[in-house]
């Protein structure tokens, strides 16, 4: 079955450790992609920060970015 959607986890700033977390932990996970900034960014955001890591747990795709501390993890979701 190929998955339809793709759950984004924000993160203040370690989504790439959580993606390499879910990737040792659970079957059929690994980290795919990291992407960087290209150049200093509003917040004090600098070039080369880390921004988005896609990754897959339990062959779910996954993406982690690192949207800052404006808003804090929760359980909700939404489509």
């Amino acid at each position: 079955m190929t998955p339809k959607n793709t759950i984004c986890l924000w993160f203040d700033k370690d989504a790439q450790a959580a993606a390499h977390f879910y990737a040792a932990t659970f079957p059929d996970s690994k980290v795919t992609a990291v992407f960087h900034a290209p150049s200093d960014f509003p917040d004090g955001g600098k070039e080369e920060d880390l921004l988005m890591v896609e990754f897959t747990v339990c062959g779910i795709p996954c993406i982690g970015l690192n949207g800052g501390p404006r808003f804090k993890q929760s359980e909700a979701f939404s489509f």
